[in-house]
């Protein structure tokens, strides 16, 4: 019989379990954690600060690292806020609220750093690494789309909100204060409507979006209702009500199809720098922040210091978040998607904000592509914005087309940090970098970086 390897997990006693402990918190991990020492281990503590005496309950005792709960602050950091959200010591959503803004900042600058040294990035290109001012936008109200759980118990009574820390479990969520306005109020309306109908289970969750229509300043509220069963004629009436009530546009998800009620064929839009505007569909990934968004690309085209000789590659170019913008200044832009329906969308807002030196293709960016037909080298600059994922087999190609600048957004600090060692070998230098501070609260950081060769 074979015998495999299973790593030893030490538990817990039940005397271990009940230490309460006094613990002096020395810094912050990569995820917001107060991180302190006993019993010469690591002991992680949520909601302490760096400099802070708390005190603990010991939970959680592993092979390299003890878990505790924090139970009382004796000793409290210059650098603690007041947290604004009444839910924060139960949603895992916002997790370093109780952390100065600045601070917050900080330590997103801290994490960047930590992330480059464990790949493996020569500790004197850190330490040289040319940090500008972070992007930042509203620190409250700025998160213009979220998914809102639903779950249901025994009697099936709703609880409408996000997940709690840790778990599967939500939180039943009164008001949001990240959310923009009037999404921040929306969890009560949701409540009474979903107590209200006929069958209440078959909710799977909720997606709402504020957007603005097309050709008007007004806002529009999108609800996306992910209906795990079809729609009876009362709860379509209850949610028609409610919609026309509170100006919702819904959208039912059914899964292979979707429908529409309330709508009228408004479409979507936001708008960026040179009067460019976006349209998208409720399903189509925009960044929440729409404000940072728009700074961000605004200092992407400064950064790359367009000019009306450069042709730009933007791979991961999504609807044309990068490319249209980019588009007014240079000679040519070809953006590059894995997904046709995004390439057609793109093409779409090309078309719809007058731009004709844009092409958009359809492509794996995580396979061979050099020997496709748009990947020859006669590019300038290029543009990487992928998912959390990361782009290395596009880093491990794109010096072969012999483009000089790259810039590199990121919303994932340690595929950034493996992707930069790539193209740092390649013989490409960290020419700027900075913080994009896209979701403010959260451990989340979003980074923006200059390559040049």
């Amino acid at each position: 019989m074979a015998n495999f390897f299973k790593a030893s997990v030490k538990k817990s006693s039940p005397t271990q379990a009940k230490q309460r402990l006094t613990i002096n918190i020395e810094k912050l991990d990569i995820n917001g954690c107060g991180v302190g020492r006993y019993q010469n281990k690591p002991i992680f503590i949520e909601g302490s600060l760096p400099t802070e005496k708390v005190e603990a309950l010991l939970i959680a005792q592993k092979n390299k690292f003890f878990q505790g709960k924090l139970v009382k602050i004796n000793e409290e950091s210059k650098d603690r806020a007041l947290p604004l959200c009444k839910h924060f010591t139960l949603c895992g959503g916002c997790n370093i609220q109780h952390l100065d803004y600045p601070q917050q900042l900080s330590f997103k600058k801290t994490k960047v750093i930590e992330l480059f040294s464990r790949s493996g990035i020569d500790t004197k290109i850190i330490e040289q690494l040319p940090w500008q001012p972070p992007i930042v936008g509203k620190p409250w109200h700025y998160r213009r789309k979220a998914r809102i759980g639903v779950q249901f118990n025994k009697n099936a009574q709703p609880t409408i909100g996000f997940r709690q820390k840790a778990t599967n479990q939500l939180v039943a969520i009164k008001s949001c204060p990240t959310l923009v306005e009037p999404l921040n109020n929306i969890f009560p309306i949701l409540q009474t409507l979903i107590t209200k109908l006929e069958v209440k289970k078959a909710i799977g969750h909720i997606e709402v979006i504020a957007s603005k229509q097309q050709h008007s300043k007004d806002n529009l509220i999108t609800l996306i209702v992910r209906q795990l069963r079809g729609l009876t004629e009362p709860d379509r009436l209850l949610w028609e009500s409610f919609a026309q009530q509170y100006r919702w546009q819904l959208v039912f998800d059914f899964g292979k199809k979707a429908e529409e009620i309330a709508c009228n064929g408004t479409v979507l839009t936001y708008t960026l720098v040179e009067n460019i505007t976006i349209q998208f569909t409720q399903h189509d990934f925009i960044q929440v922040n729409e404000h940072v968004n728009q700074a961000m690309v605004q200092q992407a085209m400064l950064w790359l210091a367009l000019d009306k000789s450069d042709k730009v590659l933007d791979l991961f170019c999504g609807l044309g978040n990068f490319s249209l913008p980019i588009a007014t200044k240079v000679k040519s832009v070809v953006g590059i998607e894995g997904v046709q329906a995004m390439v057609d969308k793109a093409a779409a807002n090309a078309i719809e904000n007058q731009l004709i030196n844009c092409q958009f293709h359809q492509a794996d960016l995580n396979s061979h592509w050099l020997e496709l037909a748009w990947a020859k080298p006669h590019f300038t600059k290029a543009v990487l914005d992928p998912a959390r994922a990361g782009a290395e087999h596009a880093v491990s190609q794109i010096s072969q087309l012999g483009i000089h600048t790259i810039l590199y957004i990121s919303c994932n600090a340690a595929t950034l940090a493996r992707d930069s060692q790539l193209l740092i070998a390649q013989g490409y230098k960290i020419t700027q970098i900075g913080l994009v501070d896209m979701f403010s609260q959260t451990k989340h950081v979003e980074t923006m970086v200059l390559f040049t060769k």
